[in-house]
């Protein structure tokens, strides 16, 4: 990615740094009842084993605040944001509990006193603040003046809940303006990013289902990080969280932007010149590196379907096939290693790879 990155304050959440020229970091959050907590538990391990550097979970009254000690109590140790809305007694409550991190928004927490004391136990424990506005947390006197929600409605909201926490000395804060629409996201953290040096974390809240969310998602995280704005990212999905996390880091490789490695793919349209299934192939192939963590392995794969392009792309390839008439040629570092019947190939791959 040639966009310069914009350079921020730093926050620790536990144990992972946002902001600066740390490592952009993929969050998502919890969907079950807080309130159950060994169904929350079991759903943060499989975030947590799954590589998701911080998760959120909603903390609705002072008993799911209990979470957070229960969670640490057995052994999780991936950086924990308590999502609170309304009551600082619960947001206190879960600072004290042990959440890494307390999102709120300091205007509809309270009054100014249950802010403070909101701060001070945030302070004491060097727990972040996180303002999060979307659509729906805009004030009516906001939306009177723009007419509606609009970016310059959405970045006036956040920095009207930011000023808050500034007039009692705090700075430990992470910004979030997320909208269902991605171009107003995009112009809204624009906007922000030239206000503030805080963090910002993006997402289009809202997406909606699996492949309209992904296409949101990506066009309005994406269009920022390569514009060198963001520091944490969430792809919101109406979809089993872990979802989240993949998609998350495929953003971020696509741009050059994630820190570990990954694997890239590479596999042509089809077209008549086709003569094998490519199509199965190429799901069945990336359903099964992901189940066996291949996946995570930093190769290049092509999976490509005739003559024409095919052999070019599967040498530039750690490990390629380029398709024939039911069987194609394996490639690996640029070398014919032999032929493979089309219902082979797969098995073939994976078993090259499992060797690299």
């Amino acid at each position: 990615m040639d966009a310069e990155r914009r350079k921020t304050r730093e926050i620790k959440v536990g144990r992972i740094t946002v902001g600066g020229d740390s490592p952009i970091s993929v969050q998502s959050m919890t969907n079950t009842d807080t309130h159950d907590f060994e169904a929350t538990y079991r759903q943060v391990s499989a975030l947590m084993k799954a590589g998701c550097d911080i998760v959120r979970l909603t903390v609705p009254d002072i008993e799911a605040a209990g979470i957070f000690r229960y969670l640490k109590e057995r052994e999780i140790t991936v950086p924990l944001v308590a999502d609170i809305h309304f009551n600082h007694k619960i947001a206190i409550a879960s600072a004290e509990g042990g959440a890494d991190k307390i999102r709120i928004n300091p205007g509809n927490i309270g009054s100014r006193e249950g802010v403070r004391d909101v701060v001070r136990a945030c302070r004491e424990r060097r727990i972040p603040i996180r303002i999060g506005v979307n659509s729906g947390s805009v004030s009516r006197a906001i939306l009177e003046k723009y007419g509606g929600v609009n970016a310059e409605a959405l970045v006036e909201s956040a920095l009207e809940h930011t000023a808050i926490l500034e007039d009692l000395d705090f700075q430990d804060i992470a910004i979030s303006v997320k909208a269902s629409d991605p171009v107003k996201m995009i112009e809204a953290n624009r906007i922000l990013s030239k206000k503030v040096n805080y963090p910002l974390h993006l997402g289009v809240t809202e997406a909606g289902g699996s492949r309209r969310a992904i296409v949101k998602s990506s066009i309005g995280i994406g269009t920022l990080l390569a514009e060198g704005i963001g520091d944490t990212i969430r792809v919101s999905l109406t979809d089993d969280p872990l979802s989240e996390v993949s998609l998350g880091r495929d953003i971020l490789s696509s741009l050059g932007l994630f820190g570990g490695t990954l694997m890239d793919v590479v596999s042509c349209p089809t077209c008549g010149r086709t003569e094998i299934d490519l199509i199965s192939l190429v799901r069945e192939f990336e359903a099964r590196a992901s189940v066996m963590g291949l996946d995570r392995k930093g190769v290049r794969v092509a999976i490509m379907g005739c003559v024409v392009n095919g052999p070019g792309e599967a040498r530039e390839a750690d490990i390629g096939i380029a398709g024939g008439k039911g069987e194609g040629l394996l490639f690996k570092k640029g070398k014919i290693l032999r032929k493979v019947s089309e219902d082979k190939i797969v098995d073939e791959l994976i078993r090259e790879i499992q060797t690299m």
